[in-house]
């Protein structure tokens, strides 16, 4: 798959790539030139220095010996490598000593510090090239100031001084240095940056084609989702980079999303089927009411009958509205501090007489106050659920029917757990079924019910970011509550 470069400039990485590079090229560029300027003025200040000193000592010697002695001392100077430029020149111009040929014109003109840089000849560097007068004789007075070509020869800054006599002295001092100074700073630059743009094309082609080719795989997959198909899933390299971090998040969503779908699914089956018996036995009901002759007692009944069997409805859509509350995280029900052991003894208070009516033994063991960041009502539903179970199943039991309510602390999880002795569920896949919408196994038909106690408490758990297990009892049947322990601040 190709990719041009405005395909890779339209990404937000290569946009910030190129932006830094630009950014970080115009602070290199600056940095540099400041630098160099700094630089240069710094060996321009160190030149003047010593080109002041320089005029002090021959000061001194002009002082002591007069222009003779003066031109001794240039002569001399004059010879010594790597000398400065010397220059005594008479009232005209006229070069008579020193270690220089030829100079721009005006150089001479004006005393103190020349304004800018000069061109000039050293003696031995050959012919001056001139532009002014290319025929003029440079032995005729008022020849030695030329035109010089700043290609052809070399740039200087000097002390131009007039002596007592009128005649003309100058001390200089070449630039070479800081120019070439300049000259490998800016091949530097230019290759640094000439670097820094081969780096950025290759991290563009590489770097840039493989997220662009994450993306599209992203994109391809994000399409398949959109048409329907929630058990796509948006593909992971395991780089654990962001797009992997993106790519498992958006799949933890959609998990969701296709788990909450299969429930309103469902729901909606649930209600198909499993509502349709109760509401066709009201219809029933009414009808076998108005086609025979009837006193007021059995209209009364049948009506009673209608109520009862309406209230059972109402229970029954109640329950499958929280429980899809609660499984969307959309419950308004508050959280605080609950005890569990507090729970547990209202809850068995509360079925103690139920459970003395069918013959079942209630026992409890808490070993401890236990406490849980939850809702009390919702914990108190989902127990009594579990405890309500547990007392109708428990009646088969070829022992004396016995239900223990038990609360302790395993590992770093809080149990809740009720446990009968009757046959229980053997099968794992039942025990897995029990807790879906509206399943009722074979041997619970004969039990009064709708099949949404364990589902309900299994919602419950989730809410409270815990679980429910069905554990077998040996015999029986344990249903466990685990609870995340409260962390106490």
């Amino acid at each position: 798959m190709a990719f041009s470069m405005p395909a890779i400039m339209k990404t937000t990485a290569a946009r910030l790539s190129a932006l830094y590079f630009l950014l970080f090229a115009i602070c290199a560029v600056l940095l540099v030139f400041y630098m160099t300027s700094l630089s240069a003025r710094m060996l321009t200040g160190q030149t003047q220095e010593t080109i002041n000193d320089e005029v002090l000592g021959l000061a001194r010697a002009y002082q002591r010996g007069g222009l003779p002695l003066l031109v001794r001392v240039v002569e001399q100077r004059s010879r010594q490598p790597g000398a400065n430029l010397y220059l005594i020149a008479d009232t005209n111009g006229q070069i008579l000593t020193g270690n220089v040929q030829s100079l721009e014109p005006g150089v001479l003109e004006a005393e103190g510090w020349t304004t800018e840089p000069f061109s000039y000849r050293r003696f031995g560097e050959g012919e001056l090239e001139r532009q002014r007068n290319p025929i003029a004789d440079p032995n005729e007075p008022g020849q030695s100031e030329v035109q010089v070509e700043g290609e052809k020869g070399h740039n200087a800054i000097a002390l131009v001084l007039r002596l007592p006599n009128q005649m003309i002295m100058l001390v200089g001092r070449d630039l070479g240095e800081p120019e070439r100074f300049r000259a490998v700073i800016r091949r530097a630059l230019m290759l640094a940056l000439g670097m820094m743009a081969l780096g950025g094309l290759l991290i563009w082609f590489f770097v840039g084609r493989a997220a662009l080719k994450r993306i599209d795989s992203v994109s391809e997959a994000s399409r398949r989702i959109m048409g329907g198909d929630l058990s796509g899933r948006l593909p992971v390299t395991g780089a654990g980079d962001e797009f992997d971090r993106l790519s498992e998040n958006l799949n933890s969503m959609l998990a969701r999303i296709a788990t909450l779908n299969e429930g309103l699914k469902q729901v909606s089956d649930n209600i198909a089927h499993d509502l349709k018996t109760p509401l066709t036995r009201l219809r029933n009901r009414a009808e076998a009411t108005l086609s025979g002759k009837h006193n007021s007692a059995d209209y009364r009944q049948a009506l009673e009958a209608t109520i009862a069997e309406s209230d059972q409805l109402i229970k029954t859509f109640n329950a499958i509205l929280m429980i899809s509350r609660l499984e969307a995280g959309y419950s308004s029900e508050s959280t605080s501090r609950v005890d569990l052991a507090a729970s547990v003894r209202d809850v068995v208070e509360l079925y103690e007489p139920v459970a003395e009516e069918a013959g079942v033994t209630l026992e409890t063991s808490v070993q401890d106050a236990f406490a849980v960041e939850g809702n009390r009502e919702l914990i108190g539903q989902a127990l009594s659920n579990i405890v309500d179970n547990a007392i109708k199943y428990s009646t088969d039991s070829t022992a004396k029917p016995t239900v223990r309510v038990a609360l302790d602390r395993l590992g770093g999880e809080i149990r809740l757990s009720v446990t009968d002795n009757g046959q229980g569920i053997p099968d794992d896949a039942d025990r897995a079924r029990a807790t879906e919408r509206f399943v009722r196994l074979e041997k619970s038909r004969s039990q009064p019910g709708s099949g949404l106690g364990l589902s309900l408490a299994k919602a419950i758990m989730t809410f409270h970011n815990g679980r429910l297990d069905l554990l077998p009892g040996n015999p029986g049947l344990s249903v466990v509550m685990s609870f995340p322990e409260r962390e106490d601040r």
